[in-house]
């Protein structure tokens, strides 16, 4: 359900300004809306600040704290996190061209190029060429040193002559002594990289600061809400005014809740008109609000005027983890490993987040034990000696059947949305569209299934009668008016691209088979693999492996079972997820 909104106009004295706001943030209802947006907005000094809080947090975030936790305070931490880690980045760009400055002059060895200097001030007139391997012979000069090979068949030599009897070949080239020498450059990287260990270990000190900072950027932002409502309020001589967003259940409780706190304020609710955009206030049952936590995590927010579909989408999302996942090990690390840690987990991912993963991973115990999978392990052939009810094996009738039951899936997910649709827009005609679509699409799934399954679709099957009653509907009611011509011809217009997306849409959901079984396959691959390298190693690749398949299974959710929803269903049923979250204005900060 989205909850309905009233526009609230708050007005109070010029001289309570600072209070009506201080005491609009503890009542904490009011979304605000900006009387002037272009002035509705934090001073620049708070904004980089927040921005620098961010960038210190995230840096931090991916240091383990060490040492010890220094005494200063987190706007200085702030500002040396973020200055070492732009010095980190510069020496370690620095650092990588010194080693391939260092592996570019290895034709000259560990020589010191004032021992160059020193040769040429004792009369020792060096000079270096690169000069073909089979010519080498034909250089005249006292002294003759190769140095290094080169590509090509070339080396490089050094020769002394101190009169001009010198002879080069051919196709010799003279060689300049390089800027700087090996030593010296790699005495500068041995510094650099001290300098690089000694910021990285002032870093892990400073990573126990991580929670101060995380503080200090919530009080800059409730700095930066409340500037935002200070500056977007209607201010005169005598009188101060705020506007927004409240639910309206909560309206009537504005009032009396400011006279108590000593405020005295006049509060004007009227209902949206079709011009407003609120924003829009979930509220499912509370079965399915850890679908909350996803939508949040995806920005997702209908529009005001559009449904809820969280209780649609929390019906479907487990079931396809729990198909994608296809193993009942890995379902149980997410339900016993989110209940151990469920505070830290709460505090890191949120609550609503949090429900969700515990479900998914009761949905794939359920799902796994179906497919007799546990950690890569066929355990109904293990201890029942017998196959699981669901085999997800690639075999070619396994492979078929999950097919079907993955286009099934898909077929009434997809048919429920357009039924839905067709529920909300009774009794305008076009109810019966959707109601064609519904009926469209059980016929296109046995093209589905022919094309692709091989099976049967002729006039001894329903399927063709199904899709001439549900294109004639489809064409008939997609704009019904008097004009019998022109509703056809719109009809008709938008019939081809719908059509085929029918049957895109459908085979959408052959993802819900091809990763399961992919994931499968690669539980008991790497099993095999760890079975196969002996004790020693067999505990670090199972770790690996079904670490690294996990991490692909959480890809896969977000990739393919988010999308079937988001996508596929939500186009269906006519989402445009057009909406802005309810964010009232409140005190964050104690």
């Amino acid at each position: 359900m989205i909850v309905q909104m009233k526009k609230v106009f708050v007005v109070a004295a010029a001289s309570d300004r600072i209070a009506l706001l201080d005491r609009l943030a503890e009542i904490g209802v009011m979304h605000l809306m900006p009387v002037d947006p272009a002035r509705a907005k934090p001073d620049e000094q708070t904004v980089n600040a927040k921005d620098a809080a961010r960038r210190a947090l995230q840096t931090l975030a991916a240091v383990i704290p060490a040492g010890q936790a220094p005494q200063i305070s987190p706007a200085a931490a702030v500002t040396e996190t973020i200055e070492l880690s732009r010095r980190s980045a510069e020496q370690a760009n620095r650092l990588s061209m010194l080693h391939r400055q260092v592996e570019q002059l290895a034709d000259w060895g560990d020589v010191r190029l004032e021992q160059f200097h020193a040769l040429a001030a004792a009369g020792v007139p060096l000079r270096f060429f690169s000069i073909p391997r089979q010519l080498l012979g034909e250089v005249q000069a006292e002294l003759v040193q190769e140095l290094a090979d080169q590509p090509g068949k070339r080396v490089l030599v050094a020769v002394v002559s101190r009169d001009a009897a010198l002879q080069v070949p051919p196709g010799a080239i003279e060689v300049s002594l390089p800027a700087r020498d090996r030593p010296t450059i790699r005495a500068e990287a041995a510094t650099l990289d001290a300098a690089i260990k000694a910021d990285a270990a002032r870093l892990g000190q400073l990573a126990h600061l991580s929670k101060p900072i995380a503080q200090y950027l919530a009080r800059l932002e409730e700095e930066a809400s409340f500037a935002v409502a200070d500056r977007g309020a209607l201010v005169s001589d005598s009188l101060f005014a705020v506007q927004g967003w409240v639910p309206a259940q909560r309206v009537d409780a504005i009032a009396p809740t400011l006279a108590e706190l000593g405020i005295k304020a006049a509060v004007e609710a009227t209902d949206p008109d079709e011009t407003d955009t609120p924003p829009t206030l979930l509220c499912p049952p509370r079965w399915a609000r850890p679908i909350l936590g996803l939508m949040k995590v995806l920005g997702l927010s209908p529009g005001y005027r559009e449904n809820d579909v969280s209780v649609a989408f929390m019906i479907a999302l487990p079931l396809f983890a729990a198909m994608l996942f296809s193993d009942a090990g890995y379902g149980l690390l997410f339900v016993v490993l989110p209940l151990l840690l469920y505070r830290k987990a709460a505090a890191a991912l949120g609550k609503h987040f949090t429900d969700l993963i515990i479900v998914i991973g009761g949905a794939s115990v359920v799902w796994g034990v179906l497919t007799g999978s546990f950690f890569g392990m066929d355990l109904a052939v293990m201890i029942f000696h017998r196959p699981p009810p669901i085999a997800v094996s690639l075999k070619d009738e396994d492979m078929k059947f999950l097919m079907r039951l993955s286009f099934t899936i898909g077929v009434i997910h997809l048919s429920l949305a357009q039924l839905w649709r067709a529920v909300l827009l009774y009794p305008s005609l076009t109810y019966l569209c959707k109601v064609g679509w519904s009926i469209f699409l059980w016929g296109m799934y046995g093209a589905v299934l022919y094309f692709v399954l091989g099976g049967a679709i002729n006039w001894q099957t329903a399927y063709p009668y199904l899709l001439i009653a549900g294109g004639v509907l489809a064409i008939g009611f997609a704009a019904p008016s008097r004009n019998i011509f022109k509703t056809i011809a719109l009809g008709l217009a938008n019939f081809p691209l719908s059509m085929l997306g029918t049957f895109s849409d459908i085979m959408s959901y052959v993802r819900l088979m091809a990763v399961g079984l992919a994931g499968s396959i690669l539980a008991m691959s790497f099993n095999e693999l760890a079975v196969g390298a002996g004790p020693i190693l067999m505990v670090p690749i199972l770790i690996f492996g079904h670490g690294l398949n996990i991490g692909l299974c959480m890809i896969a959710l977000f990739a393919h079972g988010v999308r079937l929803n988001v996508l596929e269903f939500s186009n269906n049923f006519g989402m445009e997820w057009s909406g802005h979250p309810y964010q009232p204005f409140e005190r964050k900060t104690a």
